[in-house]
């Protein structure tokens, strides 16, 4: 041991009183890892501490040799000393300049910088904000603006189609709002020029000008059959005991109204029917010629009919698929003077009263009655163009109200599609210049420009369903523009239920600032071929139509004709057709600028409360009936649970208010958390036991299908009426899917998992 400690204290002497050299050896980690530098110091001429001879010195070894001891050490002396005096030095000049900066002032030629926190509050409160929309609102602008955009050609996926969507662009761009095109790539169907479509009946031939987009194509020949509006209870009268006319093969006869055409073409599909003819009545068409062609489709949905539940972006494969929504059958408008050539050479039975309008003679129909129907529509794959502008919110981005209008029309389309693109571009113009007058929209304003709607909502329905899966927890509402003027007198509108208190706030806000035009009606409920109905049932964002309309109040007549032109919509509203676009553009501009100012969404949670205890209450009062008239096994249906989740939702409407009325408005975080609460109340009526692919309209409330309320309260009508038997097992089923959507949205509205109410 003593002469191990001796050899190592002689080794250590050589190597401090020698040569020095340090040698750095890459080497690989035995285990296999990344390699390991190795530093030695060794005496000139010595062996390693190991034992082993040093070789010759390679390439990639750095050596430097050292001074003697002494020589070594005041030269780290005097490096140590000069670099602790020159950081000092410089630690004084240092912050001697910091002061020197923060006393003296900035120059006035460079501004200070000043950060802009996200939650900080706009710049323009509520009334100064109302004060420079309606100042802004120019009537000139639109007056030149629907000069500008009027046209005769505005058919989705033409030339001037495409032409106009890159007008919109190009306005977009100048108002710098981020623009954006969604392409899509839809099925579309025409009449084929070189073969039209006819119409044979005896001596009468007709050669119809008008169509019906997605009709069966082929030629037919059947009995021919009045049958009124084409609503189901016509189609019963007809069959019953009365009259005894069977339907099976037969071409069904009906004047147009009450319901869509496509509800009309499917209902007469369903009872047999091999064919359907449509034409104007002058009872309800009063301000139409009667040469006047219409125009439409027989789709009874929205969106492209062969991509049914997912949208047509180009180059993806898509399975061969149908919409349940087409009726199959062939399908054609005629003339109200081509009508009444065919009821003249019927025979049969007078018609019912109610089924007879302005024409001379009204008949059911004849075996001997025979009538061709030939329709050649082309089916064609087209390109079309959704175009989007933004103006984005300052605190939630992320969160948008859509505001849009369709450009299309089969027709001129100037009241259903001019006058709501012009005010569409008016608005995205007057929010640019409020933002340049402080307003900050604390969330994002989306102005979309649709295309293809008079085929069924095809370009919303498309845009819908390529992006549905986050769409309803980034747009909380959308406010449609489509047919906003189509007359005077009367004020129309339908809208979610979260809507319609932030909607009739709005109009009597309008209505007492600047006009006696506004005379509101009732709210209506929102019908299928409304353009914001694909928002509210297919995708649970809350949306709003409204229209100024002449009386009767439900008139829209002149929609799908060539009478849809500048020259008729100034007559029909007294040359008031500016004014009367100025007043739409505050009703949505205010309804937009309130819901993007404001720290809370003015969604209404309660106004749900009302709807849910009318359709339960109706259900109940169902089964009462029913277990009255003892029907076999109603005693073991129960309507306890049901109404437990009524009552869920109510409290979690009063609790939800509560909180916000307890909330610190500046506390962006807990306000975000309850608008999440708010946003999530549409898309929880979403039945989530349906497929989105066959029941594209799941709401139960609003939508369209055996998932709906009124669906198992017409169940329940008809059992009562010995239409249909009885069905325990199917009322069970839908009794357990009705009451979870319900609670469902009650937990979602409760917000966290401890808020829960727990009573079912």
């Amino acid at each position: 041991m003593a002469g191990t400690i001796d050899q190592a204290r002689m080794k250590f002497s050589k190597i401090v009183n020698s040569s020095l050299y340090t040698q750095f050896n890459r080497s690989q980690n035995p285990d296999g890892e990344s390699s390991r530098v190795e530093v030695k110091l060794c005496a000139d001429g010595e062996e390693e501490m190991d034992g082993t001879e040093l070789g010759p010195v390679q390439n990639d070894t750095y050596t430097r040799t050292s001074h003697s001891r002494p020589w070594n050490r005041w030269r780290i002396l005097v490096w140590v000393v000069g670099v602790l005096v020159i950081f000092f030095v410089g630690l004084l000049i240092g912050y001697s300049a910091l002061l020197k900066s923060e006393s003296a002032p900035c120059p006035s030629r460079v501004p200070p910088i000043q950060e802009v926190l996200p939650n900080y509050p706009p710049s323009l409160d509520w009334s100064d904000l109302v004060r420079l929309l309606n100042v802004k609102l120019s009537s000139k602008a639109i007056e030149d603006r629907l000069s500008e955009l009027s046209q005769s050609d505005r058919k989705a996926g033409s030339f001037a189609d495409n032409e106009l969507a890159d007008k919109i662009h190009n306005i977009f761009t100048q108002l710098k709002m981020d623009p954006w095109v969604d392409e899509h790539f839809v099925k579309l169907q025409y009449p084929d020029k070189s073969k039209p479509n006819k119409v044979e009946f005896g001596s009468v031939s007709i050669r119809p000008n008008g169509f019906l987009a997605y009709s069966e194509t082929g030629r037919k020949e059947g009995r021919v059959v009045y049958a009124n509006y084409g609503q189901l209870s016509d189609f019963e009268t007809v069959q019953n005991e009365t009259y005894r006319l069977s339907l099976n093969g037969s071409v069904v006869l009906m004047r147009a109204g009450n319901i869509s055409m496509a509800q009309k073409v499917m209902n007469a599909a369903k009872m047999g029917a091999i064919a359907a003819l449509i034409y104007p009545d002058p009872a309800d068409y009063n301000i139409i010629s009667e040469d006047i062609d219409l125009y439409g489709h027989v789709h009874l949905g929205s969106g492209d009919p062969y991509t049914p539940g997912f949208p047509s972006f180009n180059h993806t494969q898509f399975p061969p698929a149908k919409s349940s929504g087409l009726p199959g059958i062939l399908a054609q408008t005629i003339t109200a003077n081509k009508a009444r050539e065919i009821f003249k050479n019927m025979g049969g039975d007078d018609a019912p009263n109610r089924f007879k309008g302005n024409l001379p003679t009204y008949k059911l129909g004849s075996e001997n009655d025979r009538i061709t129907v030939e329709v050649n529509n082309n089916l064609a794959h087209t390109k079309i163009h959704n175009v989007f502008g933004v103006i984005k919110g300052y605190v939630d981005p992320d969160r948008y109200v859509v505001i849009g209008a369709q450009r299309d029309s089969l027709s001129l389309g100037y009241a259903k599609s001019t006058v709501g693109t012009t005010l569409l571009l008016e608005l995205a113009r007057v929010f640019t210049e409020l933002k340049k007058e402080g307003f900050r929209p604390k969330r994002s304003i989306v102005f979309a420009s649709w295309t293809a709607g008079d085929f069924g909502n095809v370009g919303v329905t498309e845009w819908l369903e390529g992006y549905w899966a986050s769409l309803d927890r980034k747009a909380f509402t959308y406010i449609s523009l489509d047919g906003v003027v189509t007359g005077a007198g009367y004020f129309r509108a339908s809208a979610s239920p979260l809507l319609q208190t932030l909607l009739k706030k709005t109009v009597v806000k309008v209505k007492s600032s600047s006009s006696s035009l506004l005379q509101i009606n009732e709210l209506e409920t929102m019908q299928m071929d409304d353009s914001a109905y694909p928002f509210l049932a297919m995708s649970g964002i809350p949306s709003v139509s409204f229209s100024f309309v002449s009386p009767p109040a439900s008139a829209k007549e002149f929609f799908g004709t060539n009478l849809d032109d500048k020259a008729h919509l100034d007559s029909i509203t007294n040359q008031k057709v500016v004014e009367l676009s100025v007043l739409a553009a505050q009703v949505a501009g205010q309804m937009a600028l309130r819901l993007v100012h404001d720290h809370i969404l003015k969604l209404d949670v309660s106004k749900y409360s009302d709807v849910i205890t009318d359709h339960v209450s109706a259900i109940i009062q169902h089964v009462d009936v029913l277990k009255k008239n003892n029907v076999s096994k109603i005693e073991s249906l129960s309507t306890k649970w049901l109404n437990a989740a009524k009552s869920s939702y109510s409290r979690a409407a009063a609790s939800l208010n509560t909180d916000i009325g307890n909330t610190d408005l500046y506390d962006m975080e807990m306000c975000r958390i309850i608008n999440n609460r708010i946003m999530k109340v549409e898309k929880s009526f979403l039945s989530p036991y349906v497929s989105l692919r066959e029941v594209p309209f799941r709401h139960i409330f609003f939508g369209n299908g055996w998932q709906t309320t009124t669906d198992l309260e017409k169940y329940f009508g008809d059992v009562y009426e010995m239409k249909t038997s009885f069905d325990i097992d199917q009322v069970l089923n839908k009794f357990a899917l009705l009451t979870w959507t319900i609670q469902g949205c009650a937990n979602d509205l409760a917000g966290d998992i401890w808020s829960l109410d727990n009573e079912i």
